[in-house]
């Protein structure tokens, strides 16, 4: 699936990636991204295109075009994409995947420990609901 606008996978029962989602958001404000959760429909045809895990959350998924990118990668990309002085994050890109990976691993694994878990996902505010694909 191409797409017009980079869209923003993420797991939408976890706190974290919920807080996220909204610094992303609140950063956004022409709306360039766009976002799903990994647990909805488009999320999940967007998993199996991309051949990940459709039962695994682990991952922040940036969609832009195209490509994909998971991971420290995603959310660099993002910040870059943010503009402003988050673009000048996106310099810590020169730290090796595996590295930048194994510390995004760690968060990843510990996140609903540390920030919790929701029964369901968030419902966003109706100024930026259209921004949600399915």
């Amino acid at each position: 699936m191409t797409t017009q606008s980079p869209i923003l996978l993420f797991d939408g029962v976890c706190n974290f990636c919920d807080a996220s989602i909204n610094f992303v958001i609140e950063r956004d404000p022409e709306g360039k991204f766009k976002y799903a959760s990994l647990q909805s429909k488009v999320g999940e045809a967007f998993l199996k295109e991309f051949g990940m895990d459709t039962k695994n959350y682990d991952s922040f998924v940036l969609v832009d075009g195209e490509t994909y990118y998971t991971k420290s990668t995603a959310a660099l990309r993002v910040l870059k994409g943010l503009g402003g002085a988050w673009k000048l994050l996106y310099g810590f890109i020169i730290i090796p995947k595996p590295i930048r990976d194994a510390v995004y691993g760690l968060i990843a694994k510990n996140r609903y420990k540390w920030f919790g878990k929701k029964d369901a996902c968030m419902l966003p505010d109706p100024e930026v609901q259209t921004r949600f694909l399915g």
